[in-house]
């Protein structure tokens, strides 16, 4: 009898069959990269730092400015309300509400456009820049000439601070 071996197949020692084929190749175990580490990050996460950076200026300098208009806002109110209190009446009282709304028009508008403006060319940019005609044909007439005339009859002075509160709202 003889033995059937293939001719390319190494035997083991002391038998009959072939050495399996790790033995043949010298093969070793799989080995596993090790893991990344935690720094540098990859590049998405430096992408991501960057627009979260960026977007936290933003939201800081549009919250910082609104915070301002807001404190500015309030001021302006604050000193319209101090008017009201010191109980003003008549020709003192249309005198005070006019400088505040000057005062506050120059701060806001070109000083060029805004300085000049006395009676009814006044009344108009109010009108034009927030006064929704309430200058020109309404109680916030009456700045037009009231500081300047001794008596001023029938002047409302309720709607006139409303008027200019309105006016001042939304350019303050």
């Amino acid at each position: 009898m003889s033995r059937s071996v293939h001719r390319n197949a190494p035997v083991a020692l002391g038998s009959d069959q072939p050495a399996p084929i790790g033995e043949q190749l010298d093969l070793r175990d799989i080995h596993l990269p090790a893991e990344p580490g935690f720094w540098p990050p990859a590049p998405g996460w430096w992408l991501l730092f960057a627009l979260t950076v960026v977007l936290i200026g933003w939201l800081g300098r549009h919250g910082w400015a609104r915070y301002r208009r807001w404190r500015r806002s309030r001021r302006i109110l604050g000193e319209l309300d101090r008017i009201q209190a010191r109980g003003l009446h008549g020709p003192t009282l249309v005198a005070a509400v006019s400088a505040l709304l000057k005062r506050v028009a120059l701060s806001r508008y070109p000083r060029a456009e805004v300085a000049a403006l006395t009676g009814e060319a006044w009344l108009v940019f109010l009108d034009r820049t927030g006064g929704d005609g309430r200058f020109v044909q309404g109680p916030g007439r009456a700045l037009a000439e009231g500081a300047y005339a001794p008596e001023i009859a029938g002047i409302d002075e309720h709607a006139l601070l409303t008027v200019a509160r309105d006016w001042l709202r939304r350019n303050g």
